[in-house]
């Protein structure tokens, strides 16, 4: 694939990540699941991947958090509203989603780590050369540790409440 294809690829992940404005955000604190459907996941082959600087798809994605922000406020929505991202490993994906908490209370069922680096979320997505998968001969024994690593997964959080509430 030439380079110029693969940067034109590597834009579809760009438009994708543009087009979670296109959807309406479901607030509703009192059916967190409800929330799901803001969840959005990305995935794309190594080669798309390597067409795109981290650069464009952190200035895309805080692009698109500052129009969630707008478009929370112009549904007068009252209370706490968190836009977040994170890398998924396991399936090889940048997932982003939105929902009615706070960034401290964020709908995971395992340790997270608050960070301000989105880049270096974007550029673990972007560097993962076997998506969702582990190369056999990377694989080692892992021993039972006897403390959990407290830092856990790595998710920037933008507060989608408009200022000045």
């Amino acid at each position: 694939m030439s380079g110029a294809a693969t940067r034109q690829t590597g834009r579809v992940l760009l438009k994708d990540i543009r087009a979670i404005v296109s959807e309406p955000v479901v607030l509703s604190p009192e059916d967190p699941s409800a929330e799901n459907a803001n969840t959005n996941w990305f995935g794309a082959p190594p080669h798309e991947r390597m067409g795109l600087s981290a650069d464009e798809v952190v200035a895309t994605l805080e692009e698109t958090a500052f129009v969630l922000r707008e478009q929370v406020a112009g549904a007068g929505h009252q209370g706490s509203a968190t836009f977040y991202v994170w890398h998924d490993a396991v399936a090889g994906q940048l997932r982003c989603s939105a929902g009615t908490c706070k960034p401290s209370d964020l709908p995971f069922e395992t340790p997270y780590q608050v960070t301000d680096d989105l880049r270096a979320i974007v550029v673990e997505f972007l560097e993962d050369r076997a998506p969702g998968s582990i190369a056999w001969g990377q694989m080692e024994p892992v021993p039972y540790p006897e403390e959990t690593d407290e830092a856990g997964l790595a998710v920037w959080a933008f507060d989608l409440t408009p200022f000045g509430r």
